[in-house]
């Protein structure tokens, strides 16, 4: 009985740790509060500045097509590589997995830095094109998606796709429509993995995007460094709904995901 209580203490003030600060947020972004403080009075100022400032729409639309494009893209990379790596044998198989930790393990500052490097000054490409940005994003967020893929790949009975080629099938043929439908939820979870890794960066993009151009967590950090009290606040609402939309994303998938569970096993 002790025990049970002691978990349930701990599970509370991890719980507390994690959402205590966010739901603190939350409160102030529905008052006319300038600073965290005492509460004033409600009022949705901040979700009227954030929906309505030109450069607070263009920089959160800027930031979510990045995020889906880098994520596109990675999540392609991230799959291919996860099916090559488990087709292949089993040394060159551990060679890719052990390459794919090197970025997952690497501090994001090294990897926006080298990146720079790379294209930028060695390669000669112009930050303003907007490529250094896409590349460090999708550098960031593949290994990610093989992380995601790879155990659907080992849950997947192989047979099947060998099967498929005894009937006739070319391999391409048997990868479309026997390998992808069944790591399929394994895509989904890194392509959604991608996307809140590319809206969360902020190394990989302090070293490549081009000077004109912010995206959220660029743009929250440069705010905290002299911006006009009303985007401050405003960036409170934007925390708000960032949040409300990753739980309920989490809330649907997990819905979904019983849902697909219930029906596996015929309940």
């Amino acid at each position: 009985m002790i025990r049970k209580t002691w978990k349930s203490i701990v599970i509370i003030l991890v719980l507390c740790f994690l959402y205590l600060p966010i739901l603190v947020l939350a409160v102030y972004s529905f008052t006319d509060a300038a600073n965290i403080g005492a509460i004033r009075g409600f009022s949705l100022h901040n979700y009227v500045t954030l929906f309505t400032t030109p450069e607070l729409v263009r920089m959160i639309a800027g930031t979510v097509v990045l995020a889906f494009a880098a994520a596109f893209f990675a999540t392609v990379l991230g799959t291919l590589g996860a099916i090559g790596a488990f087709y292949s044998k089993k040394g060159m198989a551990s060679a890719i997995n052990t390459m794919n930790q090197v970025p997952v393990v690497n501090a994001d500052v090294v990897t926006g830095f080298s990146i720079c490097i790379l294209l930028v000054v060695v390669s000669g490409i112009s930050k303003d094109s907007f490529i250094p940005l896409i590349v460090g994003h999708v550098t960031l967020c593949a290994p990610f998606v093989f992380l995601s893929v790879i155990p659907k790949l080992k849950q997947m009975d192989s047979s099947i796709y060998e099967a498929a080629l005894d009937l006739g099938a070319t391999p391409f043929t048997a990868l479309v429509k026997i390998v992808i439908p069944q790591i399929f939820p394994g895509i989904v979870s890194g392509f959604a993995l991608a996307v809140t890794l590319s809206l969360d960066d902020y190394f990989v993009a302090t070293y490549t995007k081009p000077a004109t151009f912010d995206t959220i967590s660029t743009y929250v950090v440069n705010a905290t460094k002299g911006a006009q009290t009303t985007i401050k606040t405003a960036l409170w609402a934007l925390s708000t709904v960032i949040f409300l939309v990753v739980v309920l994303f989490a809330v649907v998938m997990n819905v979904r995901a019983g849902r697909d569970g219930r029906e596996r096993s015929g309940v």
